[in-house]
């Protein structure tokens, strides 16, 4: 296969590697990817006119069949068919899937790399597999630019799908020190779960560089250019990851109608595509606490909160303290707090994946993941490498911070994470992610929680009984609150 050769404006039965249908920015950059590899790729849309388009400006960067219709875009596919869905998640993609599988033969493969909930994508695997079809939910991770230069690729599906998709898909991915940034995940759905678990993940990690540039913003009086200036050293040290380097680059962007930063014209409200709140949903059914991810949701909710808000404009906000004296030490402080933070939304993103892992039985390997995210993804960041490490040295790690290099660099940072919380609270600066991320740290590392008092109160008002700390977890009791408030076995 040659990456050079030339597409086919007409239709060739049996031909193409890969099918992709869906050509919006990404199915296209990933379908152009794929001939890019060597791949001949049969390229379909519902508007005939995108296929064209795709066609006309990129034909030249390698093979592609051009069709116009689903029957003749699988009969340009070699056997077992390979096609890869790129369309907008929920009823669109249940559409093209039934259409495509009534064409298509058992031990072909529908791949979905959308958005899909994984919930969705455990029924459409149950519901193909009935019909003999192979299919794989695939994450996809690292945007319009990842899609053609190399994402993240996060499939599930059968393993024996794997075996006829998984080199492809290798070959299109991220490289980092020469390993794909792709591989098997797991069952049915557990691509699809990751990669939702991934998202939210990145929501807490943009929701806490927001709250550092506010930080520096608000309580020190930086400029958009010079706040530039301290993520580009940032992402010099530990901190070093993708969205920190385009952090320094959205804050450098000047306006070119009015001359201010862009970050200054643009409306304060953070749209969301359901990722975020699907990760917090999962939590919430799996009892993992994700605080940061969460917080990052709700932040996100508050701030499109548009009537609530004005509503609440000028409101007191009692005595606020003095800004911080020393710039130099400050930034020094949201630098060690942001990255004590960040391990915190790692953390719980990884126990959610773990939680999930367990209850539907996928056998997800976490050190897996830390290497796939390394690069291609958003979330890519240096100290990946690190999660890896741990994962490697103890696959069953009940929590990131408990690995070595993670809780000496929280204890590293503790002082000025206190520090940084305290002073955005006296200066009434909002700061849900680094609060919350302490709060959960000090949770775990206290001996001994209140829950003690709320277990005493629910079994005031609701009988639903107690363990005590001398007599074996599975024993149970009862106080007869409304009698002699003696204690029975329950």
């Amino acid at each position: 296969m040659s990456s050079s050769a030339t597409s086919d404006t007409g239709t060739s039965s049996g031909l193409a590697q890969i099918g992709v249908t869906g050509l919006a920015v990404m199915g296209s950059n990933i379908a152009r990817n794929f001939a890019r590899h060597g791949y001949t790729v049969a390229v379909h849309n519902r508007s005939v006119a995108k296929t064209d388009a795709l066609i006309a400006e990129h034909g030249h960067e390698g093979r592609f069949i051009r069709t116009e219709t689903i029957a003749e875009f699988v009969a340009a596919l070699e056997r077992p068919r390979r096609v890869l869905i790129m369309v907008k998640a929920g009823a669109p993609t249940d559409a093209v899937i039934n259409e495509l599988a009534d064409a298509m033969e058992p031990g072909d493969i529908i791949i979905d790399g959308g958005n899909a909930r994984y919930t969705d994508t455990i029924r459409r695997e149950q519901a193909l597999a009935e019909r003999g079809l192979h299919f794989v939910g695939a994450g996809i991770s690292g945007g319009e630019e990842g899609a053609l230069n190399g994402p993240s690729i996060m499939p599930g599906g059968p393993k024996e799908s794997y075996e006829a998709l998984g080199p492809m898909l290798e070959a299109i991915s991220a490289h980092v020190d020469g390993v794909p940034c792709c591989t098997h995940i797991g069952p049915d759905g557990a691509g699809h779960f990751v990669k939702m678990v991934h998202n939210g993940i990145e929501y807490s990690d943009m929701q806490l560089i927001g709250e550092a540039y506010q930080l520096l913003r608000d309580g020190l009086g930086l400029s958009a250019a010079q706040i530039a200036d301290v993520f580009t050293e940032w992402n010099a040290g530990d901190l070093d990851s993708f969205l920190v380097e385009i952090t320094a680059e959205v804050l450098r962007q000047v306006d070119a109608k009015t001359g201010k930063p862009l970050v200054d014209v643009i409306v304060d409200e953070a749209e969301q595509k359901g990722t975020g709140r699907w990760t917090v949903q999962s939590a919430l059914d799996l009892g993992v606490p994700v605080t940061g991810i969460a917080e990052a949701v709700f932040s996100r909710a508050l701030s499109g909160s548009v009537a609530q808000r004005r509503a609440a404009a000028g409101l007191t906000s009692g005595t606020l303290g003095q800004k911080p004296s020393d710039a130099t030490k400050f930034t020094e402080d949201v630098r060690r707090a942001l990255y004590a933070s960040k391990i915190i939304a790692y953390a719980q993103g990884f126990n959610q994946i773990q939680a999930g892992s367990a209850e539907y039985g996928w056998n997800v390997k976490p050190g897996d993941l830390a290497t796939i995210w390394r690069g291609g993804c958003i979330i890519r960041a240096k100290f990946l490498n690190r999660i890896k490490e741990a994962f490697d040295a103890d696959p069953n790690l009940p929590t990131l911070i408990a690995a070595p290099y993670f809780r000496d660099a929280v204890e590293a940072g503790i002082d000025s994470w206190r520090r940084v919380v305290v002073t955005a609270t006296e200066l009434g600066i909002p700061v849900p992610g680094f609060a919350s991320a302490l709060s959960y740290y000090d949770a775990l590392r206290t001996e001994r929680l209140p829950a003690a008092l709320i277990q005493g109160l629910r079994d005031y008002f609701g009988a639903h009984t107690y363990a005590r700390i001398d007599a074996p977890r599975e024993a149970r009791f009862h106080t007869l609150w409304s009698g002699d408030r003696s204690e029975v076995s329950a």
